[in-house]
């Protein structure tokens, strides 16, 4: 029964300091070092056949710490930007906080809750799904028909699009999904690639 585990990096450093990060390339922050420790802790147990993961630092760096603490030696890996975490444009580098002063509440909300409203330069939603889910059709799903477990180590709204996707979930319902970081959300298939379950892994 192939598994497929969605896991957030753990906390960067800008979302230690409330900053839009978007395709910025910055560190985990102590923090979510150990919450990439944990992840590999609870997927000791887990086999894993192949890796994918964004082009990201915080992302690459969260799964070769979790992949490190599991052991079980190297796995095969596949990194690409379309696995990126949602492009914020303008926005990137900015505190949250002081946007929202700049801005108003009240846009900063839009661009950051609506599904196809992207803040300057940036993306939507919506637009980050319409380049993780084709690349999730085209290159992760025939390895789970393939019978392989996958492990993709990407970011809050790459992965939100992905799940949106798999629980077919309206538009609506994935502006309320949030994804915590560091926590291994596991799907279990069947050799069709119909899903039979899904859980987060815990102690």
């Amino acid at each position: 029964m192939p598994k497929l585990i969605l896991l957030r990096h753990g906390e960067s450093q800008w979302n230690l300091e409330n900053r839009f990060t978007g395709w910025v390339d910055v560190p985990l922050s102590p923090k979510g070092e150990q919450e990439a420790k944990h992840a590999g802790e609870l997927l000791k147990n887990v086999p894993i056949d192949v890796l994918y993961t964004s082009v990201l630092t915080r992302a690459k760096e969260t799964a070769r710490i979790a992949l490190d603490v599991r052991g079980k030696g190297d796995v095969p890996t596949h990194r690409d930007q379309a696995l990126n975490e949602r492009h914020y444009g303008d926005l990137q580098g900015l505190n949250k906080a002081e946007t929202a002063k700049q801005y108003g509440d009240e846009q900063v909300h839009i661009w950051r809750r609506s599904y196809d409203v992207p803040p300057p330069n940036g993306e939507s939603l919506k637009d980050t799904a319409a380049r993780t889910i084709p690349y999730f059709e085209a290159n992760i799903l025939p390895e789970i028909k393939a019978g392989k477990n996958v492990l993709v180590t990407a970011h809050g709204n790459s992965l939100r699009s992905i799940v949106m996707f798999l629980d077919k979930m309206t538009q609506a319902q994935v502006l309320e999904l949030n994804i915590p970081t560091g926590s291994p959300l596991e799907y279990d298939f069947d050799s069709a690639g119909n899903i039979l379950g899904k859980k987060y892994l815990t102690d």
